[in-house]
């Protein structure tokens, strides 16, 4: 081994990082295992470097005793009284064994160790950049497509996006640029492994903080999210401030904001709607775009019975039942919704009582944006 590769070593701790004394520690390690093979021999050995001079010896670990059965690990005490006087039976010597043509197995082998740590290193930094960012939002290319996953191109690693976490109103061809969460980072032999996703509801909250500075700077909170990929999300944003509108924050002016979520995520629909710790109140505004009339709440069950204009029962209720199962999701409440004859029919409505509608003031109602609403 020449002085040149201990330079490089050097070279590699300051640039990769990567110990000094941990490379040195591997290549004996490998240096002993290619005696072995090379040489055909089971001797415990022991390879000296020096790490001044790059010069390298290797020793054989023999046990000093009377009859020899095994010479590869045994020496006879007269042959080791012959080294030194001072040799007593059970005693360890170590005989230098060196083989004459070692040095190009020695810098082969020691390229390979190398070449394996620094590969190894780099994959820990990777694994170790990109564990921090787990639950966060990045950009990257469409690099490729097979029929498990849709690669993308984070950089310094390919991402997978698993036909699970692929929004179904997307083609993704190959070199689109696009926003996507990563959901896990695992570290495999082959490297580390990033799961990302299009589908996941903290791909919409991660979107709104870095397009509402007011959210980024903790002035409005996301209280909550739901989320049917590529069709409708709700979202629930409050703010400690009075003087703060934080759904009015999270349009933007003209819809500026919430615009470039909805193209990011290819049109699909967003309501922001107040949070409050009223459920009446929270429930009512989760409903959006509908109106509502009355909320009837039952605290032992944790649901909410919702009445809505006759007119307006289908818009409440969504296609599918999308817009209520939303809701629920949102709030965290049951929902079921009654239109306005059938509450009155059972005595759930009166003439006399003042409807939701009007006494909910302007601000605490929600905003729609995407689209026409899916009724």
């Amino acid at each position: 081994m020449s002085s040149e590769l201990l330079d490089a070593l050097t070279v590699l701790e300051k640039e990769k990082g990567i110990s000094k004394d941990i490379l040195l520690e591997a290549i004996e390690a490998a240096l002993i295992s290619a005696y072995k093979r090379n040489f055909n021999q089971a001797q415990n050995v022991r390879v000296d470097l020096n790490e001044q001079t790059g010069a390298m010896k290797v020793f054989a670990r023999k046990e000093i005793v009377e009859n020899v059965e095994d010479p590869r690990l045994e020496v006879s005490l007269d042959e080791a009284r012959r080294i030194s006087p001072h040799y007593e039976v059970e005693d360890v010597i170590e005989l230098e064994v060196t083989p004459k043509d070692f040095g190009r197995i020695a810098a082969q082998t020691a390229k390979q160790v190398v070449t394996q740590r620094v590969r190894e290193a780099e994959r820990g930094v990777i694994f170790n950049e990109f564990i921090d960012r787990e639950e966060d939002i990045m950009t990257g290319i469409v690099q490729r497509k097979d029929p498990r996953f849709v690669y993308v191109n984070l950089g310094k690693v390919e991402a997978m996006l698993a036909p699970s976490e692929q929004m179904p109103n997307e083609a993704y061809p190959t070199h689109e640029r696009l926003k996507v969460f990563l959901t896990k980072v695992e570290k495999t032999t082959k490297g580390p492994q990033i799961y990302v996703s299009r589908t996941h509801p903290g791909l919409l909250k991660r979107l709104f903080e870095l397009e509402v500075p007011e959210i980024y700077e903790g002035i409005v909170e996301i209280k909550s999210v739901s989320r049917e990929a590529g069709e409708r999300s709700k979202i629930a944003v409050h703010a400690e401030e009075a003087d703060i509108d934080p759904v009015g924050s999270c349009v933007g002016q003209r819809g500026q904001r919430v615009q470039a979520i909805v193209d990011e995520l290819k049109g699909e629909k967003i309501d922001i709607v107040r949070w409050s710790e009223d459920p009446v109140v929270y429930v009512a505004n989760s409903l959006s775009p509908s109106s509502v009339l009355k909320v009837i709440v039952n605290e032992e069950e944790r649901a909410t019975t919702v009445i809505v204009p006759d007119y307006q029962l289908s818009l409440a209720i969504g296609k599918r039942g999308q817009n209520a199962r939303l809701a629920a999701k949102l709030t965290g409440w049951k929902i079921d919704i009654k239109s306005e004859t059938d509450a009155r029919d059972a005595g759930l409505l009166t003439d006399d009582e003042p409807l939701l509608t009007e006494t909910l003031s302007d601000e605490q109602q929600s905003s729609s944006f995407g689209g026409e609403p899916i009724d």
